[in-house]
This record gives C-alpha cells, structure tokens and sequence, in this order.
C-alpha cells in the first residue's frame, strides 16, 4: 500500500461484479474495461479520520485529493476521490489560490452519509438555548482551528442568520484538543457533524454523563438522534431572517448534504460514470458492507451521484453577492 498522497490502490474485480450485477449489454462491455485493472482511491484527510474510514471501506467493498485528481489524473475512471472534506468549494469560490480544480466538473458517485452539524455546549454553562446565547451579555466560548474549520464557520453563520455571538478561540491543532479544552473548561462549546458526535469517545461518555447538551443542528429536518435540538432552519422562521441570509445558509450548508462524497476525474465517459454509480448503488445494498458499518457503528444515509451533481451545480451559479457575503464571513 502507498501511503504517499494519502492514496491507496485496489485490485477492482468487486467493482466490476458488482456492475455485472446491475446492468446489461453495454454494461457488460464497460465492466470487461474494469475487471483486473487497479483503481486508485485518493483521501483527502488525516489517516484515522472518519472522511478517511468511509473513504477506504467504500473502496474495500467497491471492489491533496482534490488538486491531485483534478489535475494529474486521467479521465478514465480508475482514479477516484474516496472521501474528502465536502466545504472545499468555499476556496474555489472565494478566490483562494490553493483552489487549483473547478467544483463543478468533478464526476459525483454518491456518498454514504450526509454531513449535517450541530452544535455542543457544556450543560454547566448560563447557554442552554440559543435564545440564552442570543441574550447573553458574555457570549459563549467556542473552539476552532482556523476559519476555514465548521467549528469557525458556522458559529459565524449562526451570528449572521439568527442573531447569536460567540467569541471563537481559534488555533487549536484539531479537534481532540477542543474537546480537551472544554473539558479542563477554558471554552464551552464545539461545532461539527453529528456522525462523528455520535459516533465515538469522548462523545459516549459525555452524553451519559449529560456533560453536554445539543442546542442547534444544521439540517433542514431534525436528526433522529436529535430530536429536541431545533434547526437552524426553525430558528430562522422564528427570528424572521431576510432571504440573502438565507441563501447563505443555503450556500454553506450544502456541504451537508455533500456529506463524505466519492467523486471521480472530470472528463470520465458517460459510460463508465454509470458503472461507478450503479456500483455504489449496489454496494450500499450490500449485506458485507452493512454487516461492516454495523459493527463500526457507523450511519449509512446514502445519496447517489445524480442527486450530489444537481447539488454542486446549485452551490457553484450562486449570485456574486452571496458569495461576496460568504467571502466576508470566512474574513477574505
């Protein structure tokens, strides 16, 4: 295994059986294009990251990244994106110059999970609602790693669309040292997806030792782990928001529904897009996959790739005036 590029290969043969499965004719053709060949799975995180497990179990069970696949990779279906970090179209649309790749020409495959968020707040604290935190005279303290974290940005979005403030302590190494940081209590509060909240320590514990509480989650429809924490689309018809904040919300939430995508080079042919669709279809339904994300733990929401290339399109022809206002909150 090749661990330079946060990549690794597979040996493609479930991949082509699986297509095998759920198609004919034409297909048929296509899969003799995969069978024996190698395809290269391209993760976009930290080893150990949960973008970086799902990435690897949908390449197992299928039988950097963004730049790299973009632009030094061929259109030909055998390099793929397993998992990457589903806001990077804030850099293209901002301006930034690492963004090397347009958003919208990547080739979308599915994704296993969709990405909402939510916020945590230690339970000791005076802020047990957001109307606590929007009548605070002190706002609460929330960590981040930089602006371009969720745990920067959506504290932000929040103070735009509904009125909160938090004071962002920002500089963290990563996550693990926020939560470190709430617990020896220097700050109160954290935001980032609810799969990884519910899906390992120190979050267990916390929750039943009722350390913290849930007071805002991201998604246009409750979480049914989260079924008394208000979303900030409930929050936005209580508080009246304009509609320009929220076609921001809409904007930035839409990584959301990206949740951990498998996206492949531009250019592939129609043809093997199908292949690489249907077999993702396929391997979701997978008894072997399931009985592996069951014993992880892990949820399974899937999208497929037609409904996430409907969702990028929408994220990339938004008016300059909305992007310039996301551009000001992630201080470009």
């Amino acid at each position: 295994m090749r661990v330079d590029r946060k990549r690794f290969c597979l040996v493609s043969s479930a991949l082509a059986f699986a297509a095998s499965l759920i198609g004919s004719g034409a297909v048929f053709a296509q899969a003799d294009f995969y069978k024996g060949k190698t395809i290269t799975v391209y993760i976009g995180t930290t080893p150990g990251a949960l973008y970086d497990q799902w990435g690897r179990i949908l390449a197992q069970h299928m039988g950097i990244a963004a730049n790299y696949v973009y632009n030094r990779t061929k259109p030909d279906g055998l390099s793929l994106i397993g998992s990457i970090v589903p806001t990077l179209y804030f850099d293209q649309l901002v301006g930034r110059k690492e963004a090397q790749f347009d958003w919208a020409k990547f080739v979308w495959i599915g994704s296993p999970v969709q990405g909402e968020s939510q916020m945590y707040m230690r339970a000791d604290t005076p802020y047990k609602t957001i109307e606590d935190v929007r009548n605070a005279k002190e706002p609460p303290r929330c960590g981040a790693q930089g602006t371009s974290d969720s745990a920067y940005y959506l504290p932000k979005l929040f103070e735009e669309t509904i009125g909160t403030k938090f004071n962002l302590v920002q500089g963290y190494p990563g996550g693990p040292e926020i939560d470190l940081a709430v617990e020896r209590g220097e700050i109160h509060c954290r935001s980032f997806t609810i799969e990884a909240f519910m899906s390992r320590e120190p979050y267990h514990t916390w929750r039943k030792k009722g350390f913290v509480r849930n007071i805002i989650q991201t998604g246009k429809k409750k979480d049914a782990k989260l079924p008394e924490t208000p979303t900030l689309w409930e929050l936005m018809d209580r508080y009246k928001t304009p509609e320009g904040s929220r076609r921001l919300a809409s904007l930035m939430l839409a990584s959301g529904q990206l949740g951990r995508p498998m996206m492949g080079t531009p250019g592939i042919p129609a043809d093997r897009v199908k292949i690489l669709r249907d077999a993702f279809a396929a391997t979701v339904k997978d008894p072997e996959f399931l009985a592996d994300i069951d014993k992880r733990q892990f949820d399974l929401d899937p999208v497929p790739g037609e409904d996430l290339e409907k969702i990028v399109k929408d994220v990339m022809s938004q008016p300059a005036d909305i992007v310039a206002r996301m551009k000001k909150l992630l201080g470009n």
